[in-house]
């Protein structure tokens, strides 16, 4: 099986534990996910069965949406709602004030990656040294927030917003800091991450409802992955050269970076990338036998 199913994650389950169902339901033992999200949090998480893990990296590139609830008046440890309260504040904004603060968001925004994270520095990821009490320095990066919109009005110190985000953006940080902009302190509370790429959470399947049903159905095939890149299909004689990985003369001019390779018969073989003289192999999914 070689392909991508579009799972939601319920509460309470990490996103190890999905991939950890999805190989006993499934039965295959190459599986990996897309992005992991915390075990409060809701929403899609790809996941990636045989082949299709080498597209892993691509689908963690995508640009994902979420919906969360912003808590004002407090920062906690986690920076969402199971951290426990560091400071807390008397909340005086009016809705149009949020609404002003989220607006300086859009674009290109700096961020600190918040200690309760998975990124590594020296060797260490960083929630084992939060549950150890440490706090360090971790330097800032920049993210993009494409789209950020309010969902719900100000009220009792609670609003919803709809954040359309780059790679690596973490939503609890960008809770803490309209928060921060606000001189009122926040926190997250709910999370759903609503889309990731071309995944959405209309089309996605619990675990539960995978049990039940024929998984070759809702596979999503790792060639689709790449429609937005023109095909090529190569001649018969060159289908010794493909199935080897050896580079591909192009006999009309490249309309592209990226290119789908298919051999003479129609199959699938790879990402290629186009070099200025030749193709040359992006990422093999040729499985000799197939």
């Amino acid at each position: 099986m070689d392909g991508i199913i579009n799972i939601y994650k319920e509460k309470g389950f990490t996103s190890h534990d999905v991939v950890a169902k999805a190989r006993g339901i499934l039965r295959q033992k190459k599986i990996g996910h897309t992005g992991t999200l915390d075990p409060d949090a809701t929403g899609v998480l790809p996941i990636c069965i045989g082949e299709a893990t080498k597209i892993v990296p691509y689908l963690s590139d995508a640009n994902k949406t979420y919906e969360a609830e912003v808590i004002l008046g407090a920062y906690t440890t986690t920076e969402d709602a199971s951290g426990e309260v560091v400071e807390e504040f008397a909340v005086e904004v009016s809705n149009e004030q949020v609404l002003d603060v989220l607006a300086r968001f859009v674009g290109a925004y700096e961020q600190t990656p918040p200690m309760y994270s998975a990124i590594k520095i020296n060797g260490q990821r960083l929630y084992e040294l939060a549950r150890q009490n440490i706090v360090i320095d971790r330097p800032s990066r920049m993210v993009e927030i494409l789209e950020l919109e309010q969902m719900s009005p100000l009220k009792d110190g609670r609003f919803k917003i709809r954040v359309v985000c780059s790679k690596g953006t973490y939503v609890r940080t960008l809770c803490t800091d309209i928060g921060r902009k606000l001189k009122c302190g926040a926190h997250m509370g709910e999370l759903t991450r609503t889309r990731v790429g071309e995944f959405d959470i209309e089309q996605s399947v619990t675990l539960k409802q995978l049990e039940k049903l024929n998984a070759e159905e809702i596979l999503i095939s790792i060639e689709k992955m790449f429609e937005q890149y023109p095909a090529v299909v190569v001649d018969k004689s060159y289908n010794k050269f493909l199935y080897n990985g050896n580079p591909l003369e192009l006999k009309i001019a490249a309309a592209g970076l990226f290119f789908r390779v298919y051999d003479y018969m129609n199959h699938f073989i790879g990402l290629y990338k186009w070099s200025g003289e030749k193709l040359i192999v992006e990422k093999m999914f040729y499985k000799e036998g197939k």
